[in-house]
């Protein structure tokens, strides 16, 4: 039977045995928000353009509400633009940005700016200035986006897309882990399902070293960390309404076999051993199984 999982000052006592300590096992280090403190103070001036709009008539107050709209979608657009160029640069294999989010939220904030000016009664030609001015700002704080793609140089674009795919599908699950687990309430299972996580990474940065082993990998990137999230959110659902501690405990067992066996994925694509790979992935399909998933049956590659 699984041990519960707690910490050494747990009040529920010393569990670091079924942390992962013992297997060796360095807790993932935070994840920070890449977008950070800069991008959010941009949602100040759209406020401020807004509330000095009032006052000087109907035109006025409309270019102004026009303009602090401009700003605000400027402000979400470098938002998500530098989470996606941080998440560009965290992979050894990405494609660029299909939106260059940054340069756009450039052009949006010359735009506000420009409108911002006629509130203010400034002419054109000043208001164009300004909105020059201030898009080049943009630009010098914040940059532009990834303009190529980038791993795999050489490799046929089909390979490369493959590559793409899976990693993005990988990733998307593993988001929608972290996701379906804050309905649980549990910080200690968020932070264990975050241990997890990182092993599952550490495979998807060697599939994309070498690409080679993407066949290898592809059940344990896709189909199995598809059958983790439907378990995560089966545990989220009954955890959220019953706080069954037999449920938590059986999470945690799951997570354990699941994090072992994505270690020895790894380990085998270094040691570049795929011989043992068919019995792994039968081994870790009925232990999903016995979870309540049921993975597709596929032929072995």
């Amino acid at each position: 039977m699984a041990q519960r999982y707690g910490g050494r000052f747990s009040t529920q006592g010393d569990t670091s045995k079924d942390t992962g300590k013992s297997r060796g096992f360095v807790q993932a280090p935070a994840q920070v928000d890449a977008a950070g403190l800069r991008s959010n103070l941009m949602f100040l001036p759209p406020l401020a353009l807004a509330l000095t709009s009032f006052g000087g008539g109907p035109v006025y107050l409309a270019t102004g509400l026009v303009g602090a709209a401009v700003w605000a979608l400027a402000a979400v657009l470098t938002r998500e633009g530098l989470r996606a160029e941080a998440a560009y640069h965290d992979r050894k294999v990405a494609r660029r940005p299909a939106l260059p989010r940054k340069m756009l939220a450039s052009v949006a904030v010359a735009a506000g700016a420009v409108l911002a000016g006629i509130t203010h009664q400034s002419d054109v030609i000043s208001s164009v200035i300004y909105g020059v001015i201030a898009g080049g700002l943009h630009v010098a704080a914040f940059g532009i986006d990834p303009l190529r793609s980038k791993g795999m140089e050489g490799v046929d674009t089909f390979q490369q897309d493959r590559v793409a795919r899976v990693v993005d599908e990988a990733e998307n699950y593993l988001r929608e882990m972290s996701d379906a687990l804050l309905r649980a309430n549990d910080r200690k299972m968020e932070t264990r399902l975050a241990q997890f996580q990182a092993k599952a990474r550490t495979l998807i940065r060697t599939v994309e070293e070498d690409p080679r082993d993407l066949t290898a990998a592809r059940r344990y990137l896709g189909v199995y960390l598809m059958g983790a999230r439907d378990a995560t959110v089966k545990f989220a659902d009954i955890y959220a309404r019953t706080r069954d501690a037999q449920a938590r405990a059986d999470y945690a067992a799951l997570l354990d076999d699941l994090e072992q066996n994505f270690d020895a994925r790894t380990q085998s694509l270094l040691l570049d051993d795929r011989s043992d790979l068919n019995i792994e992935i039968d081994v870790l399909r009925e232990r999903l199984q016995r979870e309540g998933v049921h993975i597709a049956s596929q032929k072995h590659e």
